[in-house]
């Protein structure tokens, strides 16, 4: 393909809004997504399935009660599919730790076909290590966003997701995925984070 072709070509492209619970990342989703509504393009969200904790599956809804409409699965090639389908220019996709590492190559996929694809997630889980696809979203994002929350225990900010089983700290061994809101999890700052022993990312 000559260097003429490229130049007319539409350019695609990543941005990642990651941070702990608690931060705002949906709501941040949903922004840009009505943003790019009031600039005419078109847009579809997505959601993984499994997060219908705060809403029916049918939309992405912020912790604030702001929320749009959403496709609600839990294989990447349908996001692929539903967005070629429907000649959509935006794609949001929420909660996208929660998928397995084939949204990857479906999100650089849609890139390269010219979308311009927003995705929001945990960047880390409540052991305190990398969640799922996005590291290696970070990595190739071509903007990234990294929001705070605000410690419960002491105010300042928060970059950790303090999960909670009956009111005390869950354990590291405890299962990665467990849905809920203000009744499982807290944001809490590096201090004020407790676990039974620390990752030091994957200790080796």
């Amino acid at each position: 393909m000559s260097l003429s072709s490229y130049s007319t070509e539409k350019s695609g492209s990543l941005e990642v809004i990651c941070g702990p619970m608690f931060s705002g990342k949906s709501e941040e989703l949903i922004r840009r997504l009505r943003r790019a509504t009031i600039a005419k393009q078109k847009t579809a969200v997505f959601k993984h399935s499994l997060d219908n904790n705060r809403s029916s599956c049918k939309s992405v809804v912020s912790h604030d009660g702001t929320s749009l409409d959403a496709f609600a699965t839990h294989l990447p090639e349908s996001i692929a599919e539903i967005a070629e389908n429907n000649i959509i220019d935006v794609i949001g996709i929420d909660e996208v730790q929660f998928f397995n590492n084939d949204i990857i190559s479906i999100i650089c996929t849609l890139v390269d076909a010219g979308k311009r694809v927003i995705v929001a997630g945990l960047d880390t889980d409540f052991r305190g290590i990398p969640f799922g696809p996005l590291p290696t979203l970070l990595a190739i994002a071509d903007s990234v966003l990294k929001l705070q929350a605000i410690c419960v225990e002491c105010g300042n900010n928060a970059m950790c997701t303090q999960r909670l089983v009956d009111g005390k700290p869950a354990r590291f061994n405890d299962p990665i995925i467990l849905i809920g809101a203000q009744e499982a999890y807290q944001a809490r700052c590096r201090g004020c984070y407790q676990i039974d022993k620390k990752s030091y990312l994957l200790q080796k």
